[in-house]
C-alpha cells in the first residue's frame, strides 16, 4: 500500500517530527534539552558565531529561553550524555549512537568518505600520526596547541592547520581519539576512548554495517517524518546504493511506509507512527545548519523556499545577507533576517530583513517578539533593525 499525503500535510508531520508539533516549555530544563536532542537524533556544530555557534540555535528554535550552560554541560560537562563525530556533519549525538558509526570509523582508516587532506594525510604521515596517539594515551586528554611534535604552523588549504591538528583530526576520523571536552574559545580537547567513553559503551558490540545503516535511516525517517530517499541518506550522510538497499528492507519490515506526496517528483516514505496534526503553532528563528532546513533540496520541496548560506558569496553578490535566518511562522517561512549578536554594544543587530511571499500582517510582531526573545537568551539587552530589506521598515514599527 502507497500512502498519499497532501503537500500541506506532509509539512505538518515534518514539522511535528522535528520538535515543532508542541508548545515550547515554560521552564526548559536538562530534560527537555535531552528530549529534544533524541527527537532530532543530531546537532550540526559549526565555529561560526556571528550570533551563536550553530548547535545552540536548534535547542532555542524549538524550546525557547533555555539555558546555553545546560548544553555545555550535557556534551562536556562532568557526566556528559552526547558524543562528538561525523553525523551529518561535524555533530553532536547521544553517547548509545557511537558504535553506529564504527563502519564509518573502519571507512575513515582505509581513507574512505574523509576529505581528501585527512585521507593523504593518513596515508602520507603513519609514523607521525602513531606518535600523536601514543602521546595523548600517555599524557591523558590535550588539546592540538599541547602537542608539542611537528610543524606549528601547516601550508595552505586545511585553513593552514599545524601537523599536530592535523594528526589528531585523522585519528578523530578514525575513532582512535574522541572530544574529551572543549575550552573557552571553543577548543576542542582530544582523548582515546578509554579515557573519555565509558566502559560499556566502548565494549558494546559493533553492529555490522548493514544493521548500522538500518538503525541510522530509521532514526532519520523519525527525525523527518515523511522524506525521499536522498533526505533519508543526507541526514546521516550515506552513501546512495546502500541507503536504497537499507531502505527496501525497512520497507519490507514495515519500518517505513511508502507515500506520495502532492507536488513531489520522487517518491517518499513515511516513518512507522509519525504523527500526523491537523495544525502547527511554531514561532521559531532557524539556524542556517538547523536539521530542519539544512538540506535545501528538501527545504524547497517543504517549504517552497530557496535557502542557500551566502556566507561565502562576496559581499555585493549576497541576496539577503552574510548569516541569514528563516523566521518560521506557524507552518511557512515567512521571512529571513541577516542576524548579528553586537555583544560590545549589548545588542542583536538586524542587518538586514527580507519578507517571503507567505509574510502577512502578523509576521512583524510574530517576528519582533522572536527577536527580543532571542536577544535576552544571548544576554544582549536591545534588537536594532537597519534599514535594509523590504520588511525592516514594518519591523522596526513592530519593535
Amino acid at each position: 500500500m502507497t500512502e498519499k499525503l497532501s503537500a500541506r500535510t506532509a509539512r505538518r508531520m515534518a514539522l511535528a517530527a522535528q520538535g515543532f508539533g508542541k508548545a515550547r516549555p515554560a521552564a526548559p530544563g536538562r530534560r527537555h534539552v535531552l528530549s529534544t536532542i533524541q527527537t532530532l537524533g543530531l546537532l550540526q556544530i559549526d565555529s561560526v558565531n556571528v550570533v551563536s555557534r550553530s548547535h545552540y540555535l536548534p535547542l532555542f528554535s524549538r524550546l525557547g529561553d533555555y539555558p546555553r550552560a545546560l548544553l555545555e554541560d550535557i556534551a562536556w560537562g562532568k557526566t556528559p550524555a552526547l558524543v562528538e563525530y561525523w553525523g551529518h556533519e561535524a555533530s553532536l549525538m547521544p553517547r548509545e549512537m557511537h558504535p553506529l558509526f564504527r563502519w564509518r570509523m573502519a571507512d575513515a582508516r582505509a581513507g574512505v568518505g574523509v576529505w581528501k587532506g585527512v585521507a593523504r594525510f593518513l596515508d602520507t604521515h603513519p609514523d607521525f600520526i602513531a606518535q600523536a596517539l601514543d602521546e595523548i594515551r600517555r599524557r591523558g586528554p590535550i588539546s592540538a596547541g599541547e602537542l608539542e611534535i611537528g610543524a606549528k604552523k601547516g601550508p595552505g588549504g586545511w585553513w593552514g592547520w599545524s601537523e599536530a591538528k592535523r594528526a589528531l583530526e585523522c585519528l578523530f576520523w578514525t575513532g582512535e581519539l574522541t572530544t574529551a571536552t572543549r575550552r573557552a574559545g571553543f577548543e576542542r580537547v582530544y582523548g582515546a576512548p578509554e579515557q573519555v567513553l565509558p566502559s560499556e559503551l566502548i565494549n558494546a558490540p559493533t553492529p555490522a554495517r548493514e544493521d548500522a545503516h538500518r538503525a541510522l535511516i530509521a532514526r532519520a525517517a523519525r527525525a523527518m517524518g515523511v522524506a525521499t530517499e536522498r533526505d533519508l541518506r543526507d541526514y546521516f550522510r550515506m552513501g546512495p546504493a546502500e541507503s536504497r538497499a537499507r531502505i527496501a528492507e525497512l520497507v519490507e519490515e514495515g519500518v517505513l511506509i511508502p507515500a506520495e506526496v502532492e507536488g513531489w517528483q520522487q517518491a517518499a516514505y513515511v516513518a512507522d507512527g509519525a504523527a500526523r496534526p491537523r495544525r502547527i503553532a511554531a514561532r521559531a528563528l532557524l539556524s542556517p545548519f538547523d536539521n530542519l532546513i539544512w538540506f535545501r533540496e528538501r527545504t524547497e520541496r517543504i517549504f517552497d523556499a530557496r535557502i542557500r548560506l551566502e556566507i561565502y558569496t562576496p559581499a555585493h553578490l549576497r541576496t539577503h545577507g552574510y548569516y541569514v535566518l528563516p523566521f518560521l511562522q506557524g507552518e511557512t517561512l515567512t521571512a529571513r533576517v541577516d542576524l548579528k549578536a553586537d555583544r560590545k554594544a549589548g545588542r542583536l543587530l538586524v542587518q538586514a530583513a527580507h519578507a517571503q511571499p507567505a509574510a502577512n500582517d502578523e509576521t512583524p510582531a510574530e517576528l519582533a517578539a522572536e527577536l527580543r526573545l532571542m536577544a535576552g537568551w544571548l544576554g544582549l539587552g536591545d534588537v536594532e533593525v537597519k534599514p535594509s530589506g523590504d520588511l525592516a521598515g514594518a519591523l522596526t514599527r513592530a519593535l
